[in-house]
């Protein structure tokens, strides 16, 4: 689907430069917008690679296992379907620590890995459960601490502060996530997404059985 937006934004950008007369204009541009573009991926390379090790830094000396332990209390009233021993809690719990480090590699693997522990959870596999709605929503608009990527092409477009983002990413990623998380749960409240609950459906059948 979003091969066709882009593709309707060019066609329709096309046309627009092409009624006013300004289609050497747009061409012009769109070489030197290609130029800058590989321009400003060279000059993340460095950037980017910085980061990465810092991150990769802090992940071995323990600070994902901190944020885990400090995460778990809450992610314990926000998942209450889920035992808390059960693999999927640990895994979800150390997929969103990395997420607000910034360590989306390390996020990747652990984001799915949770979602294949969710789905054992599941006792209708063609469809998700809340928990797993809920953890997609926080895996989607999740809070981010160090907003590596962003701080990175300011300093490559030559910014005078790079990192002057900072808070307003984590009040707007925080912010997002509320209304994320909100949002989630009171869609999950509904009755037509209450069969999405893991333990909603073994409770109907043992009334349908009585």
């Amino acid at each position: 689907m979003l091969n066709y937006v882009w593709l309707g934004l060019i066609v329709i950008a096309l046309i627009v430069a092409a009624v006013n007369g300004n289609m050497a204009d747009v061409g012009k541009e769109a070489v030197n917008m290609s130029k800058t573009a590989v321009d400003i991926s060279i000059g993340l390379i460095g950037i980017m690679a910085l980061w990465l090790g810092v991150m990769r830094i802090a992940e071995e000396a323990g600070l994902i296992k901190l944020l885990a332990r400090i995460i778990r209390p809450i992610t314990s009233r926000l998942f209450p379907d889920v035992p808390s021993e059960h693999p999927a809690m640990g895994a979800m719990i150390m997929n969103i620590a990395a997420n607000w480090l910034g360590l989306g590699n390390a996020a990747t693997p652990l984001g799915i890995k949770a979602m294949e522990e969710l789905q054992t959870l599941n006792p209708q596999k063609d469809t998700a459960t809340n928990a797993m709605v809920l953890f997609l929503t926080l895996n989607t608009a999740s809070i981010t601490l160090i907003p590596a990527t962003m701080i990175g092409v300011r300093v490559a477009t030559g910014s005078q502060d790079p990192f002057g983002i900072i808070f307003t990413t984590i009040f707007a990623s925080a912010t997002a996530t509320v209304v994320g998380v909100i949002t989630a749960i009171l869609l999950g409240k509904l009755p037509m997404f209450k069969n999405s609950d893991p333990m909603y459906a073994p409770s109907q059948q043992s009334t349908e059985t009585e």
